[in-house]
């Protein structure tokens, strides 16, 4: 996976949610502890911290590049980006975006050879960039009844990210169901959801 499917994960979550209303996030997102905000911050959280794993050639492999985090309260996300809540909408979007064009940038600009630490295996720029599509499909699924809005992502950004990170499920002709089962979100036929689950970063050549 490549910059470019960073950046589609993030326009199609721009599309769906930008009508939502600025009081529309407050709510829980699905089974999650966080409100919807808190897990779209949480999103391009994640993007801009997958970036800053792969953007210096020392990046450390057994730890986080030490970007200071918190939440902001008890139970919340621990986060370095969080959003104005004044800036509404617009404003939760446009971070988001802006985090996935740094991520988008770094994967492009990165040779194969760098690699970058995460706890599901040292990783190469396809695999973040895989990471960080991941992180957006699946949270936003996490938020999209919650505010009444539709999420079905296309089948072949579902199956890029299968491909790259989880290749022991099993094969199905609907990878975006697929994909939520890997994620803990859904249930197969003839296979109940996961309660714990993981994907393997690693390159495909170190597995």
């Amino acid at each position: 996976m490549a910059g470019a499917d960073v950046l589609r994960a993030v326009s199609l979550v721009r599309t769906a949610f930008a009508d939502v209303p600025d009081d529309g996030w407050d709510r829980p997102a699905g089974t999650l502890s966080w409100t919807c905000w808190e897990t779209m911050e949480h999103m391009a959280d994640d993007l801009f911290a997958y970036a800053g794993q792969i953007a210096v050639p020392d990046s450390p492999e057994d730890t986080y590049v030490p970007f200071a985090w918190r939440p902001l309260r008890e139970g919340g996300p621990a986060n370095t980006i969080f959003v104005e809540a004044k800036s509404g909408t617009l404003g939760l979007l446009r971070s988001l975006s802006a985090c996935g064009a740094m991520l988008a940038a770094v994967v492009d600009a990165a040779p194969a050879s760098r690699r970058g630490y995460h706890p599901y295996g040292v990783s190469d720029p396809e695999g973040f960039a895989a990471m960080g599509v991941v992180e957006v499909l699946v949270h936003a699924w996490d938020v999209a009844d919650s505010v009444n809005r539709a999420w079905t992502p296309p089948a072949d950004l579902c199956r890029g990210v299968l491909d790259r990170l989880f290749v022991e499920v099993p094969e199905h002709d609907d990878p975006w169901l697929v994909l939520l089962w890997a994620t803990g979100r859904a249930e197969l036929p003839g296979r109940a959801a996961r309660t714990s689950w993981r994907w393997d970063g690693r390159p495909p050549a170190q597995r």
